[in-house]
């Protein structure tokens, strides 16, 4: 079992007196977290089924992703989708903040981890290893239970709240080995090749740039290549990892799946390999994903204004 660690610093807390509401929020919800497991995940039911009813915009994006990835289910089936999206994401919420605020051992008893010694295995052969994640919705509380089990490195976006990434960044810290920024590519080279553990995701739409234009559920979706070259140059093995919620809510299942070809020397290959790889796990657990994110947000065509596919009259 991997021992938890404080490696970084998140620097100084803003405390100017309009950060102050959101310091009373943070400790409202660090108080929620001591509640028992159940009231939690009803809580974060109940924050879920009202963000379905007020987050017009969010739920329009998850309804136009739904219809595209699952035309075979009629329009009830994809409503009884969108619903369910947004109560296992008001959950995953919860989550976050019993990743960020509670020990990881109160849940591990919970917690079934499954093909971890893959990941010891290629250490032990001096490789590095990355974990190819996706944004299913237990995302930060998984990252805390995984913690337990190995000294892992992750990459991460700063958040725009300047609290709450504060927050992130400290409660982060307290598990990871690293916290290193989206685009700080050299600090995963470096981190492969010293034979270490790297999370990273490429499921999201960053843009056009240094990105190849891959099916995702039978869509083209810009998809980044950096995971082939920073798995080429980290002389690293490429291994999926997922992570989800027991669907009785008994507890979770974190996953190493095995090794993929990545990097097969054709990025595009790669790009599609690793879609192909998170559409079937979402196909199995359609609802535990972060569907609200605008996946398709660049289009093929660089005419056509990024986002058109998400406009409320668009008709596709």
């Amino acid at each position: 079992m991997a021992d938890a660690r404080h490696t970084g610093s998140a620097g100084t807390p803003p405390r100017h007196p309009k950060h102050w509401p959101v310091w009373f929020g943070v400790g409202v919800l660090v108080l929620l977290t001591r509640l028992p497991y159940s009231w939690q995940l009803g809580l974060g039911k109940g924050i879920g089924l009202i963000l379905h009813k007020v987050a017009r915009s969010r739920r329009h994006i998850a309804e136009v992703n739904i219809g595209l990835c699952f035309p075979e289910k009629t329009p009830k089936e994809q409503a009884a989708l969108v619903r369910q999206i947004f109560i296992d994401n008001g959950i995953g919420l919860m989550e976050t903040f019993m990743g960020w605020f509670r020990d990881p051992n109160w849940l591990r008893p919970k917690t079934e981890f499954v093909g971890f010694d893959k990941v010891r295995e290629a250490q032990a052969s001096g490789q590095g290893v990355m974990l190819l994640g996706a944004h299913y919705s237990m995302l930060d509380l998984a990252g805390s239970l995984w913690s337990t089990e190995l000294h892992i490195s992750v990459s991460y976006r700063p958040q725009d709240n300047p609290v709450m990434n504060y927050i992130m960044e400290r409660n982060r810290a307290r598990f990871y080995d690293e916290c290193l920024t989206r685009k700080d590519i050299r600090a995963f080279i470096r981190t492969l090749r010293q034979g270490k553990v790297l999370w990273y995701a490429q499921d999201q739409d960053f843009g056009r740039k240094n990105s190849v234009f891959v099916n995702f559920f039978g869509h083209p979706a810009a998809t980044i290549t950096a995971t082939s070259r920073i798995a080429k140059a980290g002389k690293a093995k490429v291994m999926p990892l997922t992570y989800f919620r027991k669907p009785d809510h008994s507890g979770y299942v974190i996953t190493v799946h095995d090794p993929i070809d990545i990097p097969s020397g054709n990025d595009e290959a790669d790009a599609q390999l690793a879609n192909d790889f998170i559409e079937q796990q979402l196909r199995a657990n359609p609802s535990q994903y972060l569907w609200l994110h605008k996946r398709f947000k660049t289009p093929v065509d660089p005419a056509i204004k990024k986002g058109s596919l998400y406009k409320k009259n668009n008709k596709a």
